[in-house]
């Protein structure tokens, strides 16, 4: 238990991976008094209420953060200007209102129009996730030794910006703060990318005449599946990433495919010292990643679901 002091009622506006860690997470180390979600879902609220994720669930959004001091938009980036313009109204004076997504700029200039006078909103990114989705997917050790970048405005109250990293902090979280522009060409690089390549090699494979979808199943070796794990991740979640930070991604996209070229003509040629030199700085950024303790060198690749204890 945590001896962070509790927010009055905390409101998730959303209950899927993310905000059900959170709801776990808040619970465990007693970081709200009350927890509530919104969701035009019936059966997502049902399970929440069910499992004891939450303390009530709405199908309103600005019913839902009514009395809240803390909302958390869980929701795909796409729609959380119009979640904002729905609940602005609703909102209390000196409430922090923040996100989730792992878009900033987008969202600010989505979500920041909405956003009444005396409303603290600071947009948050939390760095943890598995491909899987709803109520059911969340644990309370998802956050934990994972980063969560926070990129408040210029302009934004620092107090807030302090409550809300030590909220993620008493999560387990190491918080950051960071420029939204900077943030989002740092994800674009290590998180959407990677993501992109994943759903184009899955999908090149789904299209292949010479090779069947039964064979690409049957014998996939341990790379491929890997990429088959991040793109089983939420279409509708993705899909919006991708338009909303366009600019970023098309960038590093670019960046890519020259040294994808370079790659391709040290094949050509059978460079093998270029070959043999990437790739040795390729492991060396890997043992890098498990050295900072953001991944682990187990078969698994450390994921496991952990403890909600």
């Amino acid at each position: 238990m945590s001896d962070f002091p509790a927010f009055r009622r905390l409101t998730l506006i959303g209950i899927g991976l993310i905000a059900s860690s959170i709801a776990r997470a808040a619970r465990v180390e007693g970081l709200a008094t009350e927890i509530v979600c919104a969701t035009p879902d019936a059966d997502h609220r049902a399970r929440a209420l069910r499992s004891g994720l939450v303390d009530r669930a709405f199908a309103d959004n600005a019913e839902a953060v009514a009395g809240a001091d803390l909302v958390i938009l869980c929701t795909p980036v796409g729609v959380m200007g119009a979640v904002a313009a729905e609940i602005g109204h609703a909102l209390e004076p000196g409430t922090i209102l923040s996100d989730v997504g792992s878009v900033k700029d987008g969202v600010v200039r989505a979500v920041a129009p909405h956003v009444p006078d005396g409303i603290h909103f600071v947009p948050a990114h939390p760095i943890a996730g598995t491909e899987n989705s709803g109520p059911d997917a969340g644990f309370a050790s998802l956050f934990r030794g994972r980063w969560c970048i926070l990129t408040p405005l210029p302009d934004g109250d620092a107090a807030a910006t302090r409550r809300l990293s030590d909220f993620w902090a008493a999560m387990g979280a190491d918080v950051e703060l960071m420029d939204t522009r900077h943030h989002d060409q740092v994800l674009a690089i290590t998180s959407h990318i990677p993501h992109l390549i994943a759903y184009n090699i899955v999908g090149t494979a789904d299209d292949l005449e010479a090779v069947t979808k039964s064979e690409v199943i049957k014998f996939s070796a341990a790379g491929f599946r890997d990429f088959t794990r991040i793109a089983a991740s939420d279409p509708t979640m993705w899909r919006d990433v991708f338009l909303n930070n366009r600019e970023a991604v098309l960038e590093m996209l670019g960046r890519f495919t020259e040294d994808l070229a370079a790659l391709q003509r040290a094949i050509r040629w059978s460079d093998g010292d270029a070959l043999f030199d990437l790739f040795t700085r390729t492991r060396d950024i890997r043992r890098a990643i498990i050295d900072a303790g953001q991944e682990t060198d187990a078969a698994d690749f450390g994921r496991h679901v952990g403890d909600d204890t």
